[in-house]
């Protein structure tokens, strides 16, 4: 494997899991792998566990770590072909993503979605410009439409607590004052559909994913009846995609309770808003699955940057 672009990069998850387990338990065991390699990671946007964790597991496989926050940082980049430069833009991609090859051995992207352009969104123009430009291995750490490191932890987390061959599993839209974007969600699906799982997403009317990506999944509207026998539940806001970017919705009846979760685990990629997406009874209780989540970032990082440099 060159890159890590999306959870299909993955040519087999259980397989990866079990390795990600036991680095998990041996986290210096393959520290040689990486001495004398550098990775650089490039974020357009912020980022609280996914810094940390890739970080962590750099270090845990003996890398040098740069890193650069675009925002306040860096020249602003330009992406077109052809693009006469009088604008706002300081740099081109050809240049930016050829330099960055010249520094270090392998680059993780953050770039997230604008929520204005959908053709834009999609075509990744960020991730997909330094794959293009670049020479070394490229990491999606989220991008436009997928977030492949948050889906390779929480395969990890349905792994270790997991007591079933084949859970339930539900994907619940919860309210947010804020259009977020499809990418953890999208990844989610892409995951979920490589498990051995009874698999429900539910969401309010016009909510629908992607089809391309939901394709043969099951959609509720009825949250009440997905959640039924729930094994384990996933809450994430997303915005209209076919509204694209839009907030049709802000039912606070969403919100996950206690009482909704049942005997069900909670998940959630964090950061998370209490109460409005999800009580604090749920968030402190023993059910809530998020911190484990969170710590399975630095494992889901280092099995992927572990393949990469097993290639180099």
């Amino acid at each position: 494997m060159k890159h890590y672009l999306s959870i299909n990069d993955i040519d087999n998850l259980s397989e990866w899991v079990k390795e990600a387990r036991i680095l998990k338990s041996q986290p210096k065991a393959n520290k040689n792998l990486g001495a004398n390699k550098t990775i650089c990671l490039l974020f357009f946007n912020n980022s609280l566990r996914t810094r940390l964790s890739t970080q962590k597991a750099a270090m845990n496989l003996g890398m040098e770590v740069m890193v650069m926050n675009f925002g306040n940082e860096g020249w602003a980049l330009e992406y077109g072909d052809g693009t006469i430069m009088n604008q706002n833009t300081s740099e081109h991609i050809k240049e930016a993503a050829q330099v960055v090859s010249q520094f270090c051995d392998i680059a993780a992207i953050r770039a997230f979605a604008s929520l204005t352009d959908k053709e834009q969104d999609e075509a990744e123009v960020v991730l997909n410009g330094f794959k293009k430009y670049t020479s070394i291995p490229i990491v999606n750490m989220e991008s436009s439409v997928g977030h492949p490191l948050q889906a390779l932890a929480d395969a990890i987390t349905l792994d270790e607590k997991s007591t079933k061959a084949k859970p339930k599993v539900v994907l619940s839209w919860a309210p947010h004052p804020k259009a977020l974007p499809h990418a953890v969600a999208n990844s989610f699906v892409e995951m979920m559909q490589l498990q051995k799982a009874d698999f429900i997403i539910t969401h309010p009317e016009g909510y629908e994913l992607n089809e391309a990506i939901t394709k043969n999944v099951t959609i509720e509207h009825d949250q009440q009846k997905a959640l039924e026998n729930a094994d384990f539940v996933y809450v994430k806001n997303w915005s209209s995609y076919t509204d694209y970017g839009k907030v049709l919705n802000q039912d606070s009846n969403w919100m996950m309770t206690k009482e909704k979760l049942g005997s069900a685990k909670f998940m959630h990629c964090l950061p998370v808003r209490r109460n409005v997406v999800v009580e604090d009874a749920v968030l402190d209780g023993e059910q809530s699955l998020v911190i484990e989540q969170a710590n399975n970032r630095t494992y889901s990082a280092q099995i992927v940057l572990k393949k990469i440099l097993e290639n180099l």
